[in-house]
């Protein structure tokens, strides 16, 4: 038997639910919000420079952004790293910066769209984190006496994180994860959460090394340990992430409105 194709004009299922923030059905955000506050009991690595350890939940942040929106995934990832300093203070950190970084990681993830609609939003994350990071580099070697190249060596991951995010790469990793082929989703999710929490590496090292001003001796100590941290959060970005995107596929839930996915 010949399978008869359907006919008549494609239709867009959207959600008539008023229970949504942004476009992201509130169901969603609760949802990630808990995976990122489960994700929040495991360690990581631990912080050298100011003590702590780092949580799992940073490797899925990026992808809060991309499955819920800029505005619904930075308030999702913001509740759920709040949730988890109270409920796993071993990898609170510092609690502003562990909230904010959540909110930054977020945010930048959802303003790489595809799209005309909010195309422009990215600019101002990006000109957030180059400020910050110009201030963080200004401050360790005309201030603090740190070398050019262990300040350079050091912020790595932030500047490659800035060039990445201004280039075309910035929606060519959209549309990896945009893609229906597994291998491109994965690399996306890779690369696109070494990116954004790059990004807001870069925004959150102006912070602490304005409260904690570490000498050289401690800026070379870094050198290999915060790239190796960062391979860390995108490899559980790919795992978590193409686990999670699979899955939705699967299922054939509705996206929210500003799903890159």
């Amino acid at each position: 038997m010949s399978e008869k194709k359907p006919i008549g004009e494609e239709r867009k299922v959207e959600f008539l639910s008023g229970s949504a923030i942004d476009g992201a059905p509130l169901s969603y955000m609760v949802v990630l919000a808990s995976v990122v506050v489960a994700l929040s009991f495991f360690p990581m690595s631990a912080i050298l420079s100011i003590g702590g350890s780092f949580p799992m939940s940073q490797g899925v942040l990026g992808l809060v952004g991309w499955v819920l929106g800029p505005v619904a995934g930075a308030i999702s990832s913001g509740i759920g790293a709040l949730i988890g300093i109270f409920l796993a203070p071993h990898t609170a950190g510092i609690p502003f910066i562990r909230i904010w970084g959540s909110v930054v990681t977020s945010f930048a993830a959802g303003t790489m769209v595809l799209g005309m609609k909010r195309k422009g939003w990215w600019f101002w994350v990006w000109l957030y984190a180059v400020l910050s990071f110009l201030y963080f580099i200004g401050r360790a070697i005309f201030i603090n006496g740190v070398g050019l190249w262990p300040a350079v060596a050091n912020s790595f991951v932030d500047w490659s994180a800035l060039i990445l995010f201004a280039l075309p790469t910035r929606t060519l990793f959209a549309k990896w994860i945009n893609s229906e082929k597994l291998g491109l989703v994965l690399a996306g999710l890779g690369l696109g959460t070494w990116t954004v929490f790059g990004l807001a590496h870069a925004c959150l090292a102006a912070i602490t090394y304005h409260m904690f001003n570490w000498t050289e001796e401690v800026f070379i100590m870094l050198i290999p340990l915060i790239p190796f941290e960062n391979l860390m959060r995108s490899i559980i970005g790919m795992v978590i992430g193409g686990g999670v995107i699979a899955g939705l596929r699967a299922i054939g839930l509705v996206k929210p409105e500003n799903a890159i996915y």
